[in-house]
């Protein structure tokens, strides 16, 4: 196995984590993809959230290599499914960081060299000085995703900070608990309800499918 050490800022083409973890995993060709994957038109033009997720299998690809794992083809992109899906069960993911372990990948270095989208278009504005003339609309979903996110996690944070103060004053009783905020959109032409987050992934509800299938 090699082990990784961390290079120097002066040995990386910036000092912002990507631009570390790219020469720390030997990513040599990685920034000119990056934009060119950014700027690009069309299916070719990938969203900063896809783009982190390229980023950090190819981390983790260069990882399993440096353990001497014969990769099969699929097996980054499962790996690291298994790794961060929200869908992956908790036994799973500990199975799997488990078995990563004892092939010698140092799986939680790995895992803290990971970037966000957020990263990816610091790195790629501020860093490499990359623009486009009009946001995508992947990262139009993605901005609004995010700040929904933010309110979501904020509504979250203040009801269990009220709860657990309410019961510390002996005028709420309640044992362990956790607080869960989930806004969901009904269509009233279909009556169909979703998940915020499904109806921006799908950009669609299931009545705009049907009316597509009538006009065919």
């Amino acid at each position: 196995m090699t082990e990784r050490t961390h290079s120097s800022e002066s040995e990386t083409a910036c000092g912002c984590k990507l631009g570390r973890v790219a020469t720390e995993y030997e990513l040599p060709n990685l920034d000119d993809e990056l934009v060119t994957y950014w700027t690009g038109d069309g299916d070719e033009q990938l969203s900063t959230r896809q783009l982190a997720t390229y980023v950090n299998q190819r981390v983790l690809e260069a990882a399993l290599e440096d353990a001497n794992i014969l990769l099969k083809d699929g097996e980054i992109e499962n790996t690291y499914r298994l790794l961060t899906d929200d869908d992956v069960s908790s036994g799973t993911q500990v199975q799997t960081r488990n078995e990563l372990e004892r092939d010698g990948v140092p799986i939680d270095q790995v895992e803290s060299n990971f970037v966000s989208h957020q990263t990816v278009y610091n790195h790629l504005t501020d860093c490499l000085a990359a623009t486009l003339e009009t946001p995508s609309d992947d990262e139009r979903v993605e901005r609004s995703a995010d700040k929904l996110g933010a309110l979501q996690n904020r509504t979250e944070a203040v009801t269990t900070d009220t709860v657990a103060q309410l019961e510390r004053n002996d005028i709420l009783d309640i044992g362990e608990f956790n607080v869960t905020v989930s806004v969901t959109v009904t269509c009233e032409d279909c009556l169909q309800e979703y998940p915020i987050r499904t109806l921006l992934d799908e950009r669609s509800c299931d009545c705009q499918d049907s009316s597509a299938d009538e006009t065919r």
